[in-house]
């Protein structure tokens, strides 16, 4: 119970910000505009800074070549859940329209807006390191793979750049925790003013991701929400088969027990947020993406205390 209340407390201050942004949009305080903005401050000016920071603060030279070799265990997850995907795409009769979509929802998690905020809140900075392991493998595999699958969906002949693709994949996050690696590699500090306006700028993270996530539940309309075949198994393999898996390859592993738990929860955490915008770009079914988004974002606070009490008993 101590547990479950500890990590309820963490997921009550996610879901409290998040219901800030849900409001503010309903008093049309946020536009198209205004919600774009906001997620890149986030992903191009906040996120950059907190990881170049925390990886500084937190982890030695030691610690991070001991944490890179574990990327294959994400990996190796995304890659199982991919086959299982498409295993239901034909079990459930899944439209060819939404084949690509339907799987590339099902083994891609949304490892930032949601993901770093709530391993933030019940584990702490300690976390951060092995919350972007996932991430590395996450956004690599969605923007190549996940991409793929879904451009098949569509009905555009318009095709993504590898130029494209390398931009996606070597996001602005994902530059500020490599240059957060090789500072700690190299053993350089940065200077005390530089560090500041790193912190201060790190510190929009949460707060933004959450008011974020309000705008986009908001957006996508509560009531949208319904549960059939397709809803079912994102909400099977994002909930469910995903977190089993994980636990299944990490249970007899070395490395620490807080690592293994970040990528368990990491790895059920809600579809990502990227994939209407992608499924609008082909043409494929982005009204049935936004949806998926907006149950798996709002079911993932009530299954993170839940999952949180299952990893504690696992672990």
């Amino acid at each position: 119970m101590a547990v479950f209340l500890e990590s309820a407390q963490g997921v009550l201050m996610i879901i409290l910000m998040v219901a800030v942004g849900y409001y503010l949009a309903a008093r049309k305080w946020f536009d198209d505009h205004s919600t774009r903005l906001l997620a890149k401050l986030v992903t191009q000016v906040a996120l950059p800074p907190y990881m170049i920071v925390s990886i500084t603060h937190d982890f030695s030279k030691q610690e991070l070549l001991r944490l890179l070799p574990d990327l294959r265990f994400p990996v190796l997850s995304m890659l199982l859940l991919m086959i299982i995907a498409w295993g239901l795409v034909y079990l459930l009769h899944i439209d060819p329209s939404r084949r690509g979509l339907f799987a590339s929802m099902f083994f891609n998690s949304n490892t930032v807006f949601v993901g770093l905020p709530i391993n933030l809140a019940i584990f702490g900075t300690k976390s951060l390191p092995y919350v972007l392991v996932y991430y590395m493998a996450n956004t690599t595999i969605f923007w190549t793979i996940g991409v793929y699958f879904i451009q098949h969906d569509g009905r555009s002949n318009e095709r993504m750049s590898l130029r494209l693709i390398l931009q996606k994949v070597f996001s602005a996050p994902l530059i500020g925790f490599m240059i957060g690696v090789v500072l700690v590699m190299l053993n350089w500090h940065i200077p005390v003013f530089l560090n500041q306006t790193f912190t201060y700028l790190g510190g929009l993270t949460i707060p933004l991701s959450m008011l974020f996530i309000g705008i986009s539940v908001f957006n996508a309309g509560i009531l949208n929400m319904r549960l059939n075949r397709y809803s079912i198994g994102i909400l099977l393999g994002r909930f469910v088969i995903a977190p089993l898996l994980m636990t299944v390859l990490v249970a007899k592993s070395d490395m620490p027990n807080l690592m293994k738990q970040v990528f368990i929860l990491q790895s059920c955490m809600p579809v990502m947020t990227n994939a209407p915008v992608v499924a609008k770009l082909y043409n494929a079914d982005a009204n049935f993406a936004s949806i998926m988004v907006t149950e798996t974002t709002l079911l993932s606070l009530v299954v993170v205390p839940v999952m949180m009490v299952l990893i504690k008993q696992v672990v």
